[in-house]
């Protein structure tokens, strides 16, 4: 284990999350979320009852369909588990994300569409993950993509990577290796 060794503890609650990109034959992409949390104890419910150890109180799925430029051309919800009966009506209203845009705003614009009672507090909050997910799976799309405009622009157009992580700051040794020219004119200024 990577983090130090924890104190003697108690197991209460697990979140798995999982996430897969994939690529359809259409040419659009799917993006796709699972959530379950279980407990480690036994509870009773107000809708369901007792509910023991490791009974799903959440198990909720999400689709995004994308296009290479992240425009979100479907989103389908489903609610498998949840705590109250009532929950599953939220899953429906995940299809006014339809024509968003993921990228800069997209966390706002999905609280507007479906925050607060329209929505499902555990699926808008996988969303943001999907956003990465979606990133990470177009990513050799999205490579192309910048090749190509930086030859047409004879490979000064700055990559939109600069400056959004650690290993991307302007004078990092990832960006002096990759983009040795933006090192170059850094050094110009």
């Amino acid at each position: 284990m990577p983090l130090s060794t924890p104190v003697d503890r108690e197991p209460m609650h697990r979140r798995g999350i999982e996430m897969h990109g994939y690529r359809r034959a259409d040419g659009l992409f799917d993006i796709e979320a699972h959530l379950l949390d279980t407990k480690f104890y036994g509870f009773e419910n107000e809708d369901k009852g007792w509910m023991a150890p490791g009974t799903p109180l959440h198990g909720m799925w999400i689709r995004l369909t994308i296009d290479d430029d992240l425009l979100i051309h479907a989103c389908e919800a489903a609610s498998d588990h949840t705590p109250y009966t009532v929950c599953p009506k939220a899953a429906p209203n995940f299809a006014r994300l339809a024509g968003l845009r993921i990228g800069p705003g997209f966390n706002r614009a999905v609280q507007e569409r479906v925050g607060g009672v329209l929505g499902c507090t555990h699926l808008r909050e996988v969303l943001a993950q999907m956003a990465t997910v979606a990133y990470q799976t177009l990513y050799p799309v999205r490579r192309e993509k910048e090749q190509a405009a930086a030859a047409a622009s004879g490979g000064r157009e700055k990559p939109r990577l600069i400056g959004t992580c650690l290993a991307y700051a302007p004078d990092s040794p990832v960006v002096k290796a990759r983009w040795p020219w933006l090192a170059a004119d850094a050094a110009a200024e």
